[in-house]
């Protein structure tokens, strides 16, 4: 016959103890597991973000061509892409800093491209005084080629952009070439990737983990506790 009978003191404080450390355990995994979770999901967010600049590192470092003045070739036109590219600069340009130095962004004519490069000499620009215009002279330039929607810091210009005479989008979308920019130079994202991912492997593992111990502990509880006599 089996029955539930009462128990000893010292097996009632045996129960207790093992009552207590459920709980505790309980609290550990109810707090350890959403944090997991958050943690996971903002570094995998993170390291989207990251991705397009990492893919770049390992693109190819062999300039796709967009031609020159007469013979463009805009249906090479690629995101993310090292390309190269010769124009006749318009009148108008852009100025501003980034990352403490003076940058220009100079359309070319008769392109969706706008090429983002540091100042010339001859084009003394100051911080809050009237910008002058770009170097006239048709100049060659390399870079990474970019949509402009998906550069920082333009998007909220774009409707300005679109507007500047002389500018010809392809597809409804203009384009920007970043200077200097080639595949393989810039470390630094790729780095922040591989921290991102150890930080999403280890909450992942902390995840896992603490999904595992809720359910030992939900499976724990439903076993009644009972003696033989």
């Amino acid at each position: 016959m089996t029955a539930r009978t009462p128990l000893s003191a010292e097996e009632a404080r045996d129960e207790r103890i093992r009552q207590l450390e459920r709980s505790t355990r309980r609290r550990v995994t109810g707090v350890q597991l959403p944090v997991a979770v958050l943690c996971l999901a903002g570094a995998l967010f993170l390291l989207m973000r990251e991705a397009p600049d990492v893919a770049y590192f390992f693109a190819s470092r062999d300039p796709v061509t967009l031609g020159s003045e007469g013979s463009y070739r805009f249906d090479q036109l690629r995101p993310n892409v090292f390309a190269q590219v010769h124009g006749v600069p318009l009148g108008t340009a852009f100025y501003g800093v980034d990352r403490g130095a003076r940058m220009v962004l100079v359309p070319l004519q008769d392109t969706p491209l706008l090429v983002r490069r540091p100042l010339l000499p001859t084009e003394d620009w100051v911080p809050g005084k009237r910008p002058p215009p770009p170097d006239p002279r048709p100049f060659g330039v390399r870079g990474r080629l970019l949509p402009l929607e998906d550069v920082p810091g333009y998007r909220d210009s774009a409707a300005q952009l679109r507007a500047v005479q002389g500018l010809r989008p392809v597809d409804s979308r203009l384009w920007v070439l970043r200077e200097g920019e080639r595949p393989g130079e810039d470390r630094g994202p790729l780095v922040i990737a591989l921290v991102l991912l150890g930080f999403a492997g280890l909450n992942a593992v902390l995840a896992i983990r603490g999904a595992q111990a809720l359910l030992q502990d939900r499976a724990a509880r439903r076993r009644p506790n009972l003696r033989s006599i």
